[in-house]
């Protein structure tokens, strides 16, 4: 597939997520919330039929949401009333997706940190362009000191990247020679208090295109330093990847389990993007995006593997995401319900 065909929904998703950008509260905010800002006790009555009686999956403190998912109201609303909203919902954090510009007017990384915890939010991390031609971008290979600078003013303990590490190519050598880079970028980060963090799209498991046999996101695994880079799985990506790639070029079969990765080396995933899909074979991505509750990926499975592991439970943070929701404010309202409601098997 090529990395610049216009018709590709994830290079879409990486390229528009670079745009969303916040805004300060307009004297229009109420009004336009609408009805969408129902309280997060109203769930759905799936949502309470899921409920048991067992410990919650949902490990307390840590929801929190990517708010690339609700772009639209931050750029119309502002970040006020968003963060007053998510609070209603009952999340924890918030992950962000740009910080600052809009067009109500400008918000400082203080004023919006300050936003941020005056709303019981905690700011735990942001996403960041890998590298870019220009060589004044907002990214981390071009200006890093800038980028590092920024998240510290936000008091964020990850910084990381939605961008795959296709930099140099799809072989071997060239996924090495990002790693190399990365090391760099966690090094820095790591000087600073912080962990840097790669996010993956369904690309990052296919194979070298030199060998194969390789799956590049083990070459990621193996050539990076395990203290100085971390993953933030995206659950849903990674079962496309699943979808896509359980079968090397030549039709050999090579099956995986994302949880597998998270599982034999949990310390390396302090994030996860919780997002659903509906399993659809016809689909070249193998499911189609919907709200968390409302699709196939088993949540109530997966965060109980990972939080069940000895000294785990509170190790991980779990961010709802929806590329492009019909309703953002309505998708993190049931999201948080459903996952609120997840209750582990006795």
């Amino acid at each position: 597939m090529s990395r610049t065909s216009q018709t590709d929904p994830e290079l879409t998703h990486r390229l528009t997520r670079r745009g969303m950008l916040g805004v300060a509260a307009g004297a229009t905010a109420a009004a336009l919330l609408g009805a969408a800002a129902s309280p997060a006790t109203a769930a759905t009555a799936a949502d309470t039929s899921a409920a048991g009686r067992g410990r919650p999956v949902l490990p307390p403190g840590r929801l929190g949401i990517q708010l690339y998912s609700l772009r639209d109201k931050v750029s119309t609303l502002g970040f006020a009333p968003v963060f007053a909203e998510l609070a209603k919902y009952g999340y924890d954090e918030v992950e962000f997706a740009g910080y600052t510009q809009g067009s109500a007017g400008p918000i400082t990384l203080a004023q919006l940190k300050r936003l941020a915890r005056n709303h019981g939010l905690n700011p735990i991390g942001s996403h960041v362009g890998y590298y870019a031609d220009d060589p004044n971008a907002y990214t981390f290979a071009q200006n890093l000191t800038k980028v590092l600078d920024d998240a510290q003013a936000l008091g964020l303990k990850h910084i990381g990247t939605a961008s795959g590490p296709f930099r140099y190519g799809s072989t071997v050598d060239a996924w090495k020679r990002a790693a190399e880079e990365f090391n760099t970028y966690g090094a820095a980060a790591r000087a600073r208090g912080m962990k840097f963090y790669q996010h993956n799209h369904s690309e990052e498991f296919s194979f070298a295109t030199d060998n194969p046999k390789v799956r590049l996101y083990d070459v990621l695994l193996a050539e990076t330093d395990p203290d100085l880079v971390f993953l933030e799985m995206d659950i849903f990506w990674a079962y496309s990847g699943q979808f896509r790639f359980s079968k090397r070029p030549d039709g050999t079969p090579a099956p995986f389990e994302p949880l597998d990765y998270v599982l034999e080396q949990p310390d390396r995933y302090p994030l996860f993007h919780v997002k659903d899909g509906v399993s659809d074979p016809a689909n070249q991505y193998g499911y189609r995006m919907t709200d968390v509750g409302d699709g196939d990926i088993d949540y109530q499975r997966f965060i109980s593997a990972v939080t069940r592991l000895r000294g785990e439970r509170l190790a991980h943070h779990w961010q709802a995401e929806h590329d492009n929701p019909t309703e953002s404010l309505t998708f993190a309202r049931r999201s948080s319900a459903h996952l609120h409601s997840l209750r582990e098997k006795c």
